[in-house]
C-alpha cells in the first residue's frame, strides 16, 4: 500500500502544513511530530510533553536528500556510516553548523536525525519534508506504544495519524556521529 495517497495521510500532512501537532507510529513508539519550521508547533510540543527546549529534539525524515542542507558539511566516510544505518531505528547527533533553529536543537552543536523506515512516517514526509519526532509521553512517563496511550497522554490536544508501531521495537537508538559514542540504546 502507498501510504502517501491514503486519505488519512494526506488530511495527517495538511494538520501538519497548517501549524498542527500531530501523533503518528513510528518504528518503536508512537511520536509526536510537527513542522520544524514552525516555532509554536515545536513550542506546543514541547509544553505537551514538559520538556525543555535546551533539550533538544529529533528531526525525523523519508531520505537523507530530505537532510542534505545539513549532511552536505560531512565527510564522505561520515555520509557512509549514516547511509549504512538508514532508513531504520537509528538517530543520529550530527554537526548542524548553525543550519537549524535553536528550538530545533536546544542548547547543542549537533541535532539529532533519522531516516525512517515505517511508512507512515515515511509517507507524511514524503508529503511535508522533514518533521520533528519526540516520543509520546510527557516528560518521566514511558513512552506511548499504542495510539491508545498516546491518546491517555495527550487527549484532543493533538490529531491522531493512523497506523501502528512494531510489537517488539523500542525506542531509536541516538550515537554521535563525530565520536561514535552510544547516548541511548
Amino acid at each position: 500500500m502507498n501510504y502517501q495517497f491514503h486519505p488519512a495521510i494526506r488530511r495527517a500532512a495538511r494538520h501538519l502544513a497548517s501549524g498542527g501537532v500531530l501523533a503518528y507510529p513510528t518504528e518503536g513508539v508512537w511520536g509526536l511530530g510537527a513542522d520544524p519550521r514552525n516555532r509554536h508547533a515545536v513550542e506546543k510540543i514541547l509544553e505537551l510533553k514538559k520538556r525543555p527546549v535546551s533539550k533538544g529534539v529529533i528531526l525525523v525524515a523519508a531520505s537523507t536528500e530530505q537532510f542534505e542542507f545539513i549532511l552536505r558539511h560531512l565527510e564522505p566516510d561520515q555520509r557512509a556510516v549514516l547511509n549504512a544505518s538508514w532508513p531504520g531505528p537509528n538517530t543520529w547527533l550530527v554537526p548542524h553548523h548553525s543550519e537549524v533553529p535553536y528550538w530545533i536543537c536546544g542548547e547543542h552543536s549537533t541535532v539529532a536525525l533519522r531516516v525512517s523506515a515505517h511508512p507512515v512516517v515515511r509517507a507524511l514526509c514524503q508529503l511535508t519534508g522533514p518533521l520533528v519526532s519526540t516520543s509520546a509521553n510527557p516528560q518521566g512517563l514511558p513512552p506511548a506504544r499504542s495510539a491508545l496511550k498516546a491518546r491517555f497522554y495527550f487527549g484532543d490536544q493533538v490529531e491522531y495519524a493512523p497506523g501502528q508501531v512494531n510489537r517488539n521495537a523500542k525506542p531509536s537508538t541516538i550515537r554521535d556521529l563525530v565520536t561514535g559514542a552510544l547516548v541511548r540504546a
